[in-house]
C-alpha cells in the first residue's frame, strides 16, 4: 500500500482515510436516498436498475453485494431467487438496510460487516460479485479487487458501477460546476452536513478514468474486461469474470 491515498482532494495516510471515509458514512446512512439524489439528481436509481439488469442474477447463486449496507442493490436481485449477503464496512449502513428490508418485507438476506481489502468469506465461493458507488472509497482498491477476485468462483461474474469522467463535451463542466457548488449547499440544507457531501463530489475527481480503471481489473486477476459508459461516462460499468 502507498504511504498516502486520496481522501478527497487531500492525500493522507491509509489509515487515515479509512477512518474518515467511515465517519462520512456514519453521518450519511440516514440521508442515503438524498446523498444519491443530489450527486445524480435522481437518476441513481435508474442506473441500478440496469446494472442488476447486466448482473443477471438467477435462482440458486450466491451473490456478494459489497458497500451495499442500505440494500438498493440487493433489493433489486432478491426477486432473482439468488441468495445474497449484504456486505458493508460501516454498521450504520447495514444498520438502515436491515431496516429498510423490514419495510419492505424482504427476507433472507445475509447482512454481514466487512471490508473489501480483508474479506472474511472463503475462496471460490460466490458466483457473482458486485459493488455499487462504493469502490471509490476503499482505502486500498487493487487489495480489494484481489479480494473480489479470490472469493469468486471459477467462472464468477464482477460487477462495479461507479461514478467516472464523462465525456461528452460541454457536459463534463456543467455537472462540475453542480457537484462542486450546488451539492455541499443541499448537504448543508437538507442533511446540516456539507463536508460530508463535498468528500463524496471530490472522491469522484480522484478516482481513476475509465480505462485505468479496467486495467486495474485485469491486474487482479479478471479477464474479459468490459466497460459500458453511461451518460458519456458520468457513471460506468465495469465488468470481469473469473476463469
Amino acid at each position: 500500500m502507498p504511504d498516502t491515498v486520496s481522501f478527497g482532494y487531500e492525500d493522507v495516510a491509509p489509515e487515515e482515510k479509512t477512518r474518515r471515509v467511515g465517519e462520512v458514512f456514519s453521518s450519511v446512512a440516514s440521508k442515503y436516498d438524498l446523498m444519491n439524489d443530489a450527486m445524480s439528481g435522481g437518476l441513481h436509481r435508474l442506473w441500478k436498475d440496469h446494472f442488476v439488469r447486466k448482473v443477471k442474477p438467477r435462482a440458486g447463486e450466491h451473490i456478494l453485494d459489497m458497500a451495499g449496507g442500505t440494500g438498493d442493490i440487493a433489493f433489486r436481485m432478491a426477486p432473482s431467487g439468488a441468495a445474497i449477503t449484504v456486505a458493508d464496512i460501516n454498521p450504520e449502513m447495514l444498520a438502515v438496510g436491515v431496516e429498510r428490508a423490514a419495510k419492505r418485507g424482504i427476507d433472507g438476506l445475509v447482512w454481514s460487516e466487512a471490508n473489501a481489502e480483508t474479506l472474511q468469506f472463503p475462496d471460490r465461493f460466490f458466483d457473482a460479485y458486485t459493488i455499487a458507488f462504493g469502490i471509490r472509497n476503499v482505502t486500498d482498491i487493487p487489495k480489494a479487487l484481489r479480494e473480489a477476485h479470490r472469493v469468486l468462483k471459477r467462472g464468477g461474474r464482477f460487477f462495479v458501477l461507479e461514478f467516472s469522467t464523462t465525456q461528452w463535451p460541454g457536459f463534463a463542466e456543467v455537472y462540475d460546476a453542480y457537484s462542486h457548488r450546488l451539492v455541499p449547499r443541499l448537504g448543508q440544507l437538507l442533511a446540516q452536513d456539507a463536508e460530508s457531501y463535498r468528500y463524496l463530489i471530490e472522491s469522484i475527481r480522484r478516482f481513476p478514468d475509465m480505462p485505468t480503471f479496467e486495467r486495474m481489473i485485469g491486474e487482479a486477476g479478471f479477464v474479459q474486461t468490459r466497460v459500458e459508459p453511461l451518460l458519456g461516462g458520468l457513471v460506468a460499468i465495469h465488468s470481469g469474470w473469473k476463469i
